[in-house]
């Protein structure tokens, strides 16, 4: 494997960046402002990843590497790297110490392969669950998101890896994604959809990729007033934007607007930049800024002492970080539903039965750009079958045959039903003329594509999802298991909400686990068998009608992004969720107690709460702070998140805990006057499990006045 020696050595420096820039002849300044050797190397491996690529900044003359970027929200695509569970299923812990050292592992196993920008954190918000991409973010709250990608970012950058922060923004429609024009109002992009992206920035994020889409009429890669107004007079930002990768750009311009970097080669900077600049189109000065912008960034990693001191190849895909893959995927599983039937009892179950195709099928996430390709993979029947042993765990059938496995679950003490979704459902769309490896399908993957979507003749995979509800034959094997064995738990597998109102009242228990990464099976069979807690929270809202979430139209060319989605849009409609946003069972009980709260004098507030384990397991509760705003000025949501914790303990312990609400976090955007509030009046501090949680408790503190915070 490479090593990160070479971009370490860089003269970048070594050198005053100035002088570096007055060296550069005009066509090597615009060279650096390109990836190059993408399809190269893309042809020689035919698959997407194999190789960190040359990703910008480069100058052979001067010795300087450049960029080396690898994708990265599961883990490091290159080589065989530890596969993560997906940044849904991470989201689900509200672990922003977790989220820490995933970013750490990441940026140490891209290091150990010559990486040195990962395009890890995508926050791009869940509008909707049918979002192919869903999976690749946190969840559909802005403040949740925003906390931890800045854990992932920070993380990552602990190790001198630059980190990526991405779609930026409004991305979250996939088939359409290269044409689609997002119509959004300047407070709802304010407070909506662009906080977690300036929390993450002000956490020390050093780079930015551009969304393929339009925002009112203009493409992300080339909106001045998205790249240079926001991100960077507003917000400070002094890193580097690049583009996404092919069809990012659509004109030099983007130059001008902001974006320093097209990738993965020179489609419209390049030749054409450089005709630009030699007419008088375009300054030179535009050049020469964004050439400091990626030298600056290059500076700040190589000037960085290293906490380790060296990052062998030895360390990709270790124990220690093979481990951590299993903790991440025990806390982020949620406990949907459970009647006394988890955690199941090693002395009592002798004979279990496993049913579903995605039981034992390799099943981490979708196959596009994200796509890690781990050492090994554990599926739920091989966790399974490792935990109790091959004589008591027993495959006995799937949804080709739902009568037969109903008829078979009779003779098991437990019934073990995997179902949801794989890359030909959802996950980035990857159509026929586009390779990213995806033609070494394995036969599991082959067999599932035949059936999906009708798409026997072609290839392509992944999308938006089509249905919010599980296959008509994973609904048809759950209620005839169901109907026959008593003991039914079923687990799903999905990239973000599926809906459960055709089979949730007929089982006992149910736990979704995402995509759980390499490490998923052995965390189930911890999970159901009570060596951990399940301890994950739904990072979105699970409604029982699909017409309770805003319009999603996947065919889409222009779209609408409204104020309104996720637990605020069903509280202000009145509309009670399946399972709310922040819920989530574990194995014991918890109680919370001796609420206060009060200003602070930057002008935030924090508010404290005593949990205490009122259960007879060890477990972890997730207590989370919204706010019930004045809604005085401006209409706002009835709730919203504003803090989190995880706190872990033992029967009859208890723990109090602070949490710290900024003052940003309390403001509102006036879009008449450019500048965040905070509102007059009361504002109602509440704890709770979940957004809908009715035995919460609730304070409320008094603010005297508005406060104007500027932009």
């Amino acid at each position: 494997m490479p090593s990160d020696s070479h971009w370490r050595e860089s003269p970048a420096h070594a050198m005053d960046i100035d002088a570096i820039v007055t060296e550069l002849t005009l066509e090597e300044k615009i060279a650096m402002m390109s990836g190059s050797g993408f399809y190269r190397i893309h042809t020689e491996s035919k698959k997407w990843g194999a190789k960190p690529y040359p990703a910008g900044a480069a100058n052979e003359r001067l010795g300087i590497e450049g960029f080396k970027f690898s994708d990265g929200p599961r883990g490091v695509i290159v080589g065989h790297s530890t596969c993560f569970p997906c940044s849904m299923a991470r989201g689900a812990t509200f672990d922003r110490d977790l989220e820490w050292r995933v970013g750490e592992v990441m940026a140490i196993e891209a290091r150990a392969q010559g990486v040195n920008l990962l395009g890890q954190v995508c926050v791009n918000l869940l509008r909707h669950p049918a979002w192919g991409r869903a999976q690749e973010t946190y969840g559909e709250d802005s403040y949740h998101l925003g906390e931890m990608g800045a854990a992932l970012s920070s993380g990552t950058q602990h190790h001198n890896v630059i980190s990526t922060v991405k779609h930026f923004a409004l991305n979250s429609l996939e088939n359409t994604r290269f044409e689609l024009d997002v119509r959004v109002s300047e407070r709802t992009l304010r407070e909506v959809y662009l906080p977690h992206f300036r929390k993450i920035i002000e956490a020390g994020c050093l780079s930015v990729m551009s969304a393929y889409n339009k925002i009112n009429g203009t493409y992300c890669g080339q909106n001045a007033y998205l790249l240079t107004d926001i991100l960077r007079r507003e917000w400070g930002f002094e890193g580097f934007v690049h583009s996404d990768w092919v069809l990012g750009v659509y004109s030099p311009h983007g130059a001008e607007a902001g974006l320093d970097i097209e990738n993965p080669e020179p489609a419209w900077y390049g030749e054409k930049l450089l005709k630009a600049v030699r007419e008088g189109a375009i300054d030179e000065a535009v050049v020469n800024q964004a050439v400091r912008r990626m030298l600056q960034t290059l500076k700040v990693i190589e000037e960085t002492a290293d906490p380790r001191e060296s990052y062998p190849a030895s360390l990709v895909a270790c124990d220690v970080h093979t481990g951590l893959a299993c903790e991440v995927a025990e806390k982020s599983a949620v406990l949907l539903k459970n009647t006394g039937t988890l955690p199941l009892d090693r002395t009592t179950i002798q004979n279990l039965g496993v049913f579903g195709r995605l039981a034992n099928f390799e099943n981490t996430g979708d196959r596009g750009s994200s796509r890690v390709s781990p050492p090994y993979i554990v599926t739920p029947l091989e966790g399974l079958t490792a935990c109790l042993g091959s004589e008591q765990v027993t495959f006995a059938g799937d949804e080709s045959a739902p009568q037969v496995a109903g008829l078979a679950s009779r003779s098991f003490d437990a019934a073990i039903v995997v179902v949801g979704y794989t890359a030909a459902e959802e996950g980035e769309f990857i159509p026929q003329d586009i390779n990213l490896g995806q033609d070494d399908i394995p036969e599991s993957l082959a067999a599932i594509l035949d059936g999906a979507r009708g798409r026997n003749d072609s290839p392509a995979i992944g999308g938006d999802r089509t249905s919010l509800s599980l296959p008509a034959d994973q609904i048809d094997l759950i209620c005839n298991i169901a109907r026959e064995n008593p003991q039914t738990i079923v687990v799903i597998v999905a990239g973000s909400a599926v809906m459960v109102e055709e089979w949730i009242d007929d089982v006992p228990a149910a736990l979704q686990t995402f995509y759980a990464g390499m490490e998923g099976g052995a965390a189930l069979a911890r999970l159901l068998f009570g060596d951990v807690s399940p301890s994950g929270r739904l990072p979105f809202s699970v409604v029982r009608d699909a017409t309770d979430y805003p319009l999603f139209d996947g065919t889409a060319i222009t779209l609408d992004y409204g104020y309104w989605h996720g637990y605020a849009l069903l509280q202000r409609q009145d509309r009670e969720p399946r399972f709310p946003f922040g819920y989530g069972l574990t194995y014991s009980t918890f109680a919370y107690s001796d609420l206060r709260s009060q200003r602070v004098l930057d002008g935030g507030l924090e508010a404290f709460v005593t949990v205490v384990n009122t259960g007879n397991r060890r477990a972890i509760d997730t207590p989370q702070l919204y706010i019930g705003w004045p809604g005085k000025a401006a209409e706002r949501p009835r709730l919203s998140l504003r803090g989190f914790d995880r706190v872990e303990l033992g029967p009859g312990e208890s723990r109090q805990v602070r949490f710290r609400v900024e003052p940003r976090d309390l403001a509102w955007y006036d879009p008449e006057a450019s500048t965040w509030k905070i509102e007059s009046g009361s504002h109602k501090i509440v704890i709770a499990r979940s957004a809908n949680d009715p035995e919460n408790l609730c304070v409320e503190v008094e603010f005297e006045e508005e406060t104007c915070l500027g932009r």
